[in-house]
């Protein structure tokens, strides 16, 4: 809200001017009839300045090109017929307590000409002056009891609050009307049982839009009147709830103090709910009950009214902006969501629909430089594959010859498809499917911003521009262009090919050359320490897996990943307190837990029941599991073993077990071991940050690394049962316990300082002196992600463009690691599957470097980092089941 409370002080001056104007416009109106049309401009002029200004504070939350395009599309939404589209604001009765904080938020709005339609409660306020005044509140199935004394102290709170918020934004230039009434007709909801409590059964919108009109927000109150003039309290919520099945907005917004809906176990924020998708199998999880059982069921029967370019935010009124005018958004996001498909043919999709598709939405068409039918002549040349969403909100269609490269050769989305982020959804679709891909865009492009944040490198000339993802290599970019130029692929004016060929540097001219945003290019027979995936055959057979250990975060989130996997099936989950539950969160088939004893597994090796194994267990439990699997592989008549991928730390000093860190010490080795110990969470961020460094280590001076987790890499320990009886699973640390700060524990002596020190050592040029490394971790109260800050000692002065080149040469080719100029972030890491590093730093003498990484703890520090070792131990692609980020 920071740059909300700027906006405020830097424009009060020209919103005051344009209110005062505004308000003068009535009493004015035949005199500026009279004058020369410069009157009219300066008015104009004032009101499009403020407009101005406040959209260029608004890029500091977001890009200019989000910021301008959300701004478009909700400008557009409202018609002078129609003046209420753009969004229902519900206000809870604990936001009122901040006004200030709110009416900022509403005059930011105000201010760029967006007119949403204002409702607010008073439950908080209304209940403090009962009990003052010795009234007990009464509730009966979550409703308030409203008797006459009760409807009598509701009605003078609902106006002061109603008031109060009109005063708060008129103060700072934000014209404001109070409509406490007029709107809602109800009838008794029960009158026997609620008393005065109603139940809506028509909205008059007349009133709110009269007021948008006259230029001033709808301030509402949730009372209503019977058709004989009895006044009605009503929930709040369902008052809003009715008010947008009438008004139909593209944003119905409910502010509340806590900013968003929270997973009921893990505390984290809840980013997205698609319905279609998710809503049944949300009802089942153990966590959502009561009240969060309640909201969703209404948000549901609310958009199913409504326009599936409806969606419903929940948000706190200082995240407001960030949340209406930025694709990341920052409360809790719930629409109807969608359900993609992928079809080989027009026919799958329905011609005609697939026709008007291209007619509406196609540039190129809708310029007149193609048509409809070309286009669909041009995909009988080649395979391709049509990716969508059942409305077509968004339709992306790629061509992929047998042997070659994909492209992407349309992207074609509808409003409603950018505003609901079916546009990324569809892209990572596209992401799973191919590992590699080509597309095209102009440089006038809306969603320019877009493409190059989903690219790997980027080639721009003459206004067109050709991006890329899966390619660091530049000289296998140029084979590709050649190839694509050679068969007509792509229009030869997005290719740096032809008479002025690529440069290879920029030039002052309009030709730039390569552009690789994620990674610079290994320079020719420099790779360092790398240990990129050289060309291997892949299997593809499919394998079976046991998970021993599944209660945990780091087995819930195996889980997730395996179940998009293509060949591995996850066919036993053991788990002693879970045992006889299905397992959730894996959709490939049904598995239901078990609680595997040693005698179990010792005869499931014997019968070849299983492929591999992974172990999920606290330090110092896996033993025995691992002893039984042994004694059971010396009597299996083929000879053969399974893999096991132990996750704790019993097996990472032990010289019989492949250490499984594949950015740093091979994969050759892992794909011939049977027996593989996952490495730390900390301790793979920690090495991943010394090893470009290595050459410089000044003995007798070591590195010291600086650690900060979110409270799940602290573990999990059973909770209560929920109501059906099933065992649940709560944080060790709750980010309650650490009040929104550290805490920094086991400061001498971490076991990741002698795990990172004891694999470091290895790749020193003399491992008889070994490694140390200091290790210092905290506990913070945000739920995953790590971010591990290196400080190190010297042996030569080097510069800080020297220890990036070092980063970038080291893991130029790895596609699970982004080097970036700037300090990684919580959410560079957070939910993403690889390791970022940047921030590189050189004290002013030369003789220290600082270092910033991050990983997410429960996937490259666990869980995505298991995945690449199981692939590569039975034979498979090393990313395969992945997302690459």
């Amino acid at each position: 809200m920071l740059a909300a409370s700027r906006a405020s002080a830097l424009t009060s001056q020209v919103a005051r001017q344009a209110v005062r104007v505004a308000g003068q416009r009535q009493a004015a109106l035949t005199a500026v009839r009279r004058r020369e049309n410069v009157s009219v401009r300066s008015i104009q002029s004032v009101a499009q300045t403020d407009r101005d200004t406040i959209t260029r504070l608004l890029y500091s939350i977001g890009t200019k090109r989000e910021v301008e395009r959300h701004l478009r599309i909700f400008s557009s939404s409202s018609h002078p017929s129609q003046p209420a589209k753009f969004a229902v604001i519900k206000v809870g009765g604990a936001v009122l307590d901040q006004i200030d904080e709110l009416a900022l938020s509403l005059s930011f709005l105000y201010r760029v000409g967006l007119y949403p339609v204002v409702l607010h409660g008073a439950g908080p306020q209304l209940n403090d002056i009962i009990e003052s005044e010795g009234v007990i509140p009464d509730y009966i199935d979550g409703i308030r009891v409203t008797d006459a004394k009760t409807l009598q102290i509701a009605r003078r709170v609902f106006l002061e609050q109603n008031l109060k918020l009109v005063g708060a934004l008129e103060k700072l230039g934000t014209r404001a009307r109070p409509i406490t009434s007029g709107v809602f007709t109800a009838d008794y909801l029960d009158k026997e049982k609620y008393k005065l409590v109603g139940n809506i059964t028509r909205v008059d919108k007349r009133p709110i839009e009269a007021s948008i009109r006259a230029g001033a927000l709808p301030i509402l109150t949730s009372l209503a009147e019977t058709p004989d003039g009895q006044i009605l309290n009503v929930n709040a919520d369902i008052a809003a709830g009715e008010l947008a099945k009438e008004l139909e907005p593209m944003k119905i917004v409910f502010l509340n103090e806590k900013g968003g809906m929270f997973h009921g176990i893990t505390g984290q924020k809840l980013d997205v709910i698609n319905l279609d998708e998710e809503y049944e199998q949300l009802m089942k999880e153990p966590w959502v009950k009561y009240g969060t059982k309640l909201k969703l069921r209404e948000f549901k029967e609310l958009l199913d009214h409504l326009p599936r370019s409806s969606s419903v935010a929940v948000i706190s009124a200082d995240n407001l902006q960030r949340e209406l005018f930025t694709d990341s958004g920052a409360g809790t996001l719930i629409r109807r969501g969608y359900r993609l498909f992928k079809h080989n043919s027009i026919e799958s999709i329905g011609a005609d629909r697939f026709r008007q598709v291209i007619h509406d939405r196609d540039p190129e068409v809708i310029s007149g430089v193609s048509s409809v039918t070309s286009v669909l002549s041009d995909l009988q040349k080649a395979p391709y594959t049509i990716y969508g969403d059942e409305p077509l909100d968004v339709v992306a269609i790629v061509t992929r010859p047998e042997g070659e490269v994909p492209i992407m050769t349309k992207l074609l989305a509808s409003r409603s498809g950018v505003l609901n982020n079916v546009v990324d959804n569809v892209f990572n679709a596209i992401k799973k499917d191919h590992r590699k891909l080509f597309w095209t865009a102009k440089v006038d492009d809306d969603n320019r911003s877009w493409h190059f944040e989903r690219a790997d490198g980027s080639f721009t000339r003459a206004g067109k521009s050709l991006f890329w993802y899966g390619v660091q290599d530049i000289a296998e970019v140029q084979k590709i262009v050649k190839d694509f130029e050679a068969k007509g692929r792509l229009e030869r004016a997005y290719l740096p090919v032809g008479p002025s060929a690529p440069p290879q540097h920029a030039g002052a001219g309009t030709t730039r050359s390569y552009s690789t945003l994620a990674r610079r290019q290994v320079p020719s027979g420099s790779r360092g320490y790398a240990t990129a995936a050289t060309s291997q055959p892949t299997s593809t057979e499919p394998r079976r897996l046991a998970l021993i250990g599944a209660r945990g975060y780091t087995g819930q989130a195996l889980t997730n990943l395996l179940s998009g996997h293509p060949y591995i099936d996850l066919t036993h989950v053991s788990s002693r307190q879970l045992a006889g539950y299905p397992l959730q969160g894996y959709t490939k088939s049904a598995v239901t837990h078990t609680n595997l004893s040693v005698e179990d597994v010792e005869r499931m090796e014997k019968d070849g029941e299983v492929d591999a194994w992974v172990m999920a267990l606290p330090n110092g439990v896996c033993k025995p599991f691992v002893d039984a699997i042994d004694r059971g592989a010396k009597e299996r008549s083929s000879g053969e073993t399974s893999v096991i991928v132990d996750l704790s730390a019993d097996y990472r000093f032990e010289s019989g077990w492949k250490y499984g860190l594949p950015e740093l010490y091979g994969r050759d080795a892992i794909r011939k071991s049977k027996r593989i110990s996952n490495p730390g969470c900390y301790a793979t961020s920690t090495q991943l940050l010394i090893a470009p460094l290595l050459k410089y280590v000044k003995h007798g001076c070591g590195p010291t690394v600086f650690g900060i987790s979110g409270y799940s890499g602290a573990g999990t320990v059973a909770g209560t049962s929920d109501s059906e009886g099933r065992p649940t699973t709560v944080p060790k640390v709750t980010s309650e316990s650490l009040a929104g700060g550290f805490r920094p524990y086991s400061l001498t002596d971490h076991i990741h300082e002698r795990e990172a020190g004891r694999h470091l050592t290895s790749l020193l040029a003399d491992p008889t002196n070994p490694m140390k490394v200091a290790f210092i971790p905290s506990v913070a109260p945000w739920f995953s992600g790590i971010i591990s800050t290196l400080s190190m000692p010297l042996s030569e002065k080097v510069t800080a463009r020297d220890v990036k080149a070092l980063y970038e040469e080291k893991y130029g080719e790895e596609k699970l690691i982004n080097v970036k100029p700037g300090v990684p972030g919580l959410s560079d890491i957070e939910n993403k599957h690889g390791w970022t590093v940047g921030g590189f730093q050189v004290h002013s003498e030369g003789d220290r470097a600082v270092v910033v990484g991050g990983l997410d703890n429960l996937l490259k520090g666990a869980a995505t980092q298991c995945l690449q070792n199981l692939n590569l131990a039975l034979g498979y692609d090393e990313y395969a089941g992945i997302p690459m980020d």
